[in-house]
């Protein structure tokens, strides 16, 4: 999509293409054209719903890392449940960045969180490193609320890894869970039920959040 492409890098800024990239190591800096998310959102918006913008996400796999940004935009923008989860799906196996992958949940998706979540399953049953991480960040944004399980909990806390972005994700996640489901969570760390590197993480994590209590971060510090 050469048009694409075009339109883009009008909006290319070296300096924060300079500064960005070294949040993603395992990028190529050649693949990073720099653009700033409220500017690429904004160019997201113009296009959104055009014929464009159809044929845009017809074609996969893109080159450039603000293409894949452009193209999650786009899709968690559809209104239409299925049509929006077919579009993910499609696009899941592409991710190869945290950035792309941690992009908010489709707004579709509150409204269909019981169909959705055996997808969720799926997803955190999987292989591929992103994919497992959107579904834990699915599972962190969508259901830690009024939908929360404790068994979704320990669906998470079962994923064991060597990935670094997947285990980022799940200490992201638990801590989280902890700021809001303190009693289902806390005997996680109590009892040492994540792997170290995840353990100290999460901790270190909830310390730094202002939604847990200076109490509750007392206690944490304890299992250091």
């Amino acid at each position: 999509m050469e048009e694409i492409k075009r339109k883009l890098f009008t909006l290319q800024d070296i300096k924060y293409r300079d500064f960005h990239s070294k949040l993603m190591p395992d990028t190529d800096k050649e693949t990073v054209i720099g653009i700033r998310v409220p500017v690429l959102r904004k160019f997201a918006k113009s296009i959104a719903g055009t014929e464009l913008a159809d044929r845009f996400i017809e074609e996969l796999p893109h080159h450039y890392y603000e293409e894949n940004n452009l193209h999650m935009m786009l899709i968690t923008g559809i209104k239409d449940y299925e049509e929006c989860l077919l579009e993910i799906e499609r696009f899941l196996p592409y991710i190869d960045n945290w950035a792309t992958c941690d992009f908010p949940a489709p707004k579709c998706f509150a409204d269909h969180k019981e169909e959705l979540l055996p997808v969720i399953k799926n997803w955190i049953a999987s292989v591929k490193t992103y994919t497992i991480r959107y579904g834990i960040g699915m599972l962190m944004r969508l259901y830690l609320d009024e939908d929360f399980d404790p068994e979704y909990v320990e669906l998470v806390a079962g994923v064991k890894s060597d990935e670094y972005y997947v285990n980022m994700m799940i200490a992201w996640y638990m801590a989280t869970a902890l700021a809001k489901q303190w009693d289902a969570v806390i005997p996680y760390i109590e009892k040492h039920r994540l792997s170290d590197w995840v353990h100290r993480k999460t901790i270190q994590k909830a310390v730094e959040s202002y939604r847990i209590t200076d109490e509750q971060k007392d206690y944490l510090k304890k299992y250091r």
